[in-house]
Formats: structure tokens, sequence, C-alpha cells
């Protein structure tokens, strides 16, 4: 899987230490139907997520807005929800 460090990880890692964000195309993260559906008319090896896979945390400044709509109200946390009211606020 290809992947490549965000740039504003300085920022991403005062906000919530424990989570890694890369950069990924919507493809390479293999999301459920569910969320694929969501996004119906947009090439999705060609949309940007700014996230933390392993915990389903994603950075909207560097989310493609189609991604971003498509996840919120998922599993997925934007990093703010993560670090004030999800797992990551007990961090």
């Amino acid at each position: 899987m290809s992947s490549r460090s965000c740039p504003d990880w300085p920022e991403l890692m005062e906000i919530a230490p424990e989570l890694q964000f890369r950069h990924y195309t919507v493809d390479e993260l293999h999301l459920q139907a569910a969320l694929v559906g969501r996004m119906p008319t947009v090439p999705l090896n060609g949309l940007t997520i700014c996230c933390d896979p392993e915990h389903h945390v994603f950075n909207p400044a560097h989310t493609e807005p189609e991604v971003v709509e498509a996840l919120t109200g998922s599993h997925w946390f934007s990093v703010h929800e993560w670090s004030q009211r999800g797992p990551g606020a007990a961090a």
C-alpha cells in the first residue's frame, strides 16, 4: 500500500499523539461498500484521505470534501472528534 506522511504531522501529534496520519487514496483503504456507496460519482483512485486507518480517524483538512461527507456519521472519527469526544479523549 503506498502512503505518505501528512505534512501537518507536528500539529496532528499535538492533537492526537497516539495516531499516525498518512495520505492514501480511497481505493487503498478498501473502505466498506456502504461508505463507498456514499461517493458514487467520483473516481475513488483519485480521492485522497489523510488518516490513521488502524484507528479509523481522518483529518478533514487534508481529505477530499466528498470523502469527509461520506465518513461523517460512520464509524470513522475526525481527528477533532477523536481528541474531544472519542476514544482519544482519555489520552
